[in-house]
């Protein structure tokens, strides 16, 4: 069995109907009225699997939206035990809450399960990109390098922090994206969040998605989303867990395996895609949003890009540095047994002094750390420093 989970509109379904074999059995409980039906039936999941006809290879039953109804779990538990070469099942979900809570029996020993992502540079590449000298993540495979028949339609970068990542809005025509992603956090989340049943005062909800967006990529302070909300610190507390119970929502925790004692331990917090962060933080979707104040939305992107990869690759971890007395490394990358800073810019010419906290963290952990970057606009990648490399964006 295949589970595949993660928000909606970022392409998982499209993507595994063009997989599947054409005589393959699709159920779509995104569909009220074949949901409606299995949650009052349950039985009839497993009759349509057996009126299959047999045959000598497996046959594909495909449902998607596979959490909202759990019996579906059951029964594949069920028939799978039955006969293991019968069926090949794939479940798509975009709830871990349910998928953890529906699935817990069938996960051991009987399946794979994958998280699909927003687009990553390698299937949206730049126009004008030159192969870069180095990659934070080489060891995951070049970002760069991954061959496409049709790669999705290439953006500048303002567009790309402008609009996000999500393949539904990639392939829109231009004047159509903003209210696209004005409809995915008004309707989508909204439909999505409601069917967990978890949140009595939408209204509060709303008014803390709202602050939750706007302070995206940002560290998390609870006790002052609280006061502008008006709910209580619990509450936040369970929202922003709720955010990343439905993969709209990603936590990066501080690095903590260091020598210094003075670290601060406050995580970060982001939303999966910047294109909907605009439109949930109730802002317009555009390159004016971005050039206000593109630092910050560079950051959010190459966070995004690199927890991406390193999900993709199966393993590895993704924290951010920070000292009291000022020291700042946005993202430290944990893998294959090092650690890798990253370090992002919105400049075009960088510096030494661009590259000191890099450094700073590269001196502390000379064992593990052997080389960091600075992510910026640059033409061409450079050495800044010992050690410290300089890569354009479109190299992550």
């Amino acid at each position: 069995m295949f589970i595949s989970c993660l928000a909606r509109q970022t392409g998982k379904s499209t993507l595994l109907r063009s997989l599947l074999p054409q005589d393959s059995l699709s159920i779509d409980l995104a569909d009220p009225e074949e949901r409606s039906r299995l949650l009052a039936h349950p039985g009839e999941f497993a009759g349509m699997c057996r009126a299959l006809p047999a045959r000598s290879s497996p046959q594909f039953v495909f449902v998607d939206e596979a959490q909202a109804v759990p019996a579906v779990f059951d029964a594949v538990q069920h028939l799978y035990d039955q006969d293991k070469t019968r069926w090949r099942f794939v479940l798509c979900g975009s709830s871990a809450r349910k998928l953890r809570r529906a699935g817990a029996n069938v996960l051991p020993g009987r399946s794979m399960l994958h998280h699909l992502h927003p687009l990553i540079t390698a299937e949206q590449p730049a126009a004008a990109r030159r192969a870069p000298a180095a990659d934070p993540l080489a060891a995951c495979g070049k970002a760069t390098a991954v061959p496409l028949d049709k790669p999705f339609p290439s953006w500048d970068l303002v567009t790309r922090l402008a609009f996000g990542s999500l393949p539904a809005i990639v392939v829109a025509e231009e004047q159509e994206r903003a209210e696209l992603l004005r409809a995915f956090a008004a309707v989508h989340l909204e439909e999505e969040i409601r069917r967990e049943a978890l949140v009595k005062d939408w209204g509060a909800f709303v008014r803390f998605l709202q602050l939750a967006a706007a302070e995206s990529g940002g560290r998390v302070n609870y006790a002052a989303v609280s006061r502008e909300a008006g709910i209580s610190l619990p509450t936040v507390k369970a929202y922003y867990q709720l955010l990343e119970d439905m993969f709209v929502g990603i936590r990066i925790p501080a690095f903590s395996r260091s020598s210094r004692k003075r670290l601060l331990s406050t995580p970060r917090f982001m939303l999966f895609d910047l294109g909907v962060r605009h439109a949930a933080a109730g802002l317009v979707p555009s390159r004016d949003t971005v050039r206000a104040d593109p630092g910050p939305l560079l950051e959010q992107w190459v966070g995004l890009q690199l927890w991406r990869r390193l999900d993709y690759c199966g393993h590895g971890s993704l924290s951010h540095w920070r000292t009291q007395d000022g020291a700042e490394v946005d993202f430290i990358v944990e893998h294959a047994g090092l650690l890798t800073p990253v370090e992002v810019k919105w400049c075009e010419h960088p510096g030494a002094a661009d590259a000191r906290h890099v450094h700073a963290f590269l001196e502390e952990h000379r064992t593990r750390a052997p080389r960091g970057y600075v992510v910026c606009r640059c033409a061409q990648p450079m050495e800044i420093a010992r050690n410290v490399t300089a890569l354009p964006w479109y190299s992550v």
